[in-house]
């Protein structure tokens, strides 16, 4: 039994992170102030440098799903930015109010994560 080849087509729910990835990357540019704030002081860099970069990260990241020959680099890379931003969503979960979000919020984008992580892998393909 032979591998299936690459599609050079995307799947819907490949289409549908990739517009996720892009449009979530697209506000770190249009509403920078909210990215600014949630970035944990720790961080290297400085706030709006880091929203910048993960903002870029998921643009660069989300088309590069669109395409077969991208999809593996893409994957990888959104994956190590999910991984990357994660300390952020635990900073703003721990005191959400602070951010200005709701507890819901906050506390439920942790489990979707994983869940994200995931997907990524799969469309990855």
């Amino acid at each position: 039994m032979t591998p299936s080849p690459v599609s050079a087509r995307p799947r819907v729910g490949t289409l549908l992170l990739a517009a996720l990835f892009v449009t979530a990357g697209t506000l770190h540019f249009v509403t920078p102030g909210f990215f600014d704030r949630i970035v944990p002081p720790w961080v290297p860099l400085s706030a709006r440098q880091a929203t910048l970069v993960s903002g870029a990260a998921e643009v660069l990241g989300g088309l590069g799903l669109l395409h077969p020959r991208t999809r593996p680099a893409a994957r990888w890379g959104l994956i190590a930015l999910l991984v990357a931003v994660f300390p952020a969503n635990v900073w703003m979960a721990q005191d959400p109010e602070r951010f200005r979000v709701s507890p819901l919020v906050a506390w439920g984008r942790l489990p979707l994560q994983p869940l994200l992580i995931w997907a990524v892998w799969r469309a990855g393909r």
